[in-house]
């Protein structure tokens, strides 16, 4: 794979048939993923996860880039290939997890912001010339007892206009990540409320730091219900008032909108993204940002044994062949 500019990188990860493999869970995500399989987290282990996701037979038919870890950047294969240059010799875009994580936001009543604008502009440069040509940064917003408060969304919107300029600048496709949790008992309609209004705080603040629209992508959540709500809505529901939420937010611009998971289950998340991709033709592309929901299967399969890693690869792509096949509106339960 040669390298393109911004607006080819930017199309490329939302191609049709294909999407986005999160893999960039911080060391303590990863080590708690690595606990639930009775495993434990060192360094060779994280990188022996990685690799067999990287090295599945066909993974370049269905996943367009995959987000890295910092770690995971500078790691190589056990040939000795680093990652960047493998996923490049196979036509699947290096991408890197760029923020420090959310810390207590001053002066709120617990909300979150997200940190590591102090020396991003250096990190950036060193990423590119590691093989990374696109990033991401997440910002979360929690639904619960007088919260979000305009102040929340308004510094999250911020810093994430200002990490995608200065990824632009670096000539490396931002991610623009504001997620609203699922967690809590809220509404589909109290999601709906909050994601209008933090995306339209976010796109105001993209335009204010002069960020090109063509050359980004947006990963948000679903308009769907918080997970201990009594009315889960069904996948209809979820995608009318998802579409109907960006068409109010979204300029076209945007190349596409890749969905993360947020803590849905592999067959629910690929449920509501087909059902969006159902609807027709949309003025973004409607594709997928998956972590969990891509990876689950698979690493209860693989149990952190090297016998195990064939199998482990098998279940990862039977989950990114349905999870395509959503990205096209083309999936069925029967396929499961």
């Amino acid at each position: 794979m040669s390298d393109l500019d911004m607006e080819d990188v930017a199309l490329a990860l939302v191609a049709p048939s294909k999407g986005i493999l999160a893999a960039d869970e911080s060391t303590g995500t990863i080590t708690k993923r690595l606990d639930g399989i009775g495993t434990t987290s060192t360094e060779d282990n994280r990188r022996d996860y990685r690799e067999l996701l990287f090295t599945a037979n066909g993974a370049s038919d269905l996943i367009s880039g995959v987000i890295l870890y910092d770690e995971t950047l500078r790691q190589s294969s056990n040939a000795g290939t680093p990652f960047p240059e493998l996923l490049k010799s196979n036509d699947i875009i290096p991408g890197i997890k760029v923020d420090m994580g959310a810390k207590p936001l001053a002066f709120s009543n617990g909300e979150l912001v997200t940190e590591g604008l102090d020396g991003l502009r250096e990190r950036l440069s060193e990423y590119y010339s590691l093989g990374a040509r696109f990033a991401k940064w997440r910002a979360v917003i929690t639904i619960k007892d007088g919260a979000p408060s305009q102040y929340c969304i308004d510094t999250n919107a911020h810093a994430l206009a200002r990490y995608a300029a200065l990824c632009q600048e670096a000539n490396i496709v931002p991610i623009v990540e504001p997620e609203v949790l699922m967690d809590g008992d809220h509404t589909i309609d109290e999601c709906y409320a909050v994601t209008e209004t933090t995306l339209k705080s976010v796109f105001d603040e993209l335009y204010k730091q002069r960020v090109v629209l063509e050359q980004m992508l947006l990963k948000p959540n679903m308009v769907i219900s918080g997970i201990d709500c009594p009315e889960q809505a069904a996948a209809e529901e979820i995608s009318d008032k998802t579409l109907y939420c960006f068409a109010q937010t979204v300029p076209s611009a945007v190349p596409g909108i890749v969905f993360l998971s947020g803590g849905q289950t592999e067959q629910r998340a690929t449920e509501n993204l087909n059902f969006m991709n159902q609807q027709g033709k949309q003025p973004w592309e409607i594709s997928y940002s998956y972590g969990r929901a891509l990876q689950s299967s698979a690493l209860a399969a693989w149990q952190g044994k090297s016998e195990n890693v064939s199998a482990a690869q098998t279940a990862f792509l039977h989950r990114a062949k349905l999870t395509s096949a959503a990205r096209d509106g083309e999936y069925n339960v029967g396929m499961e």
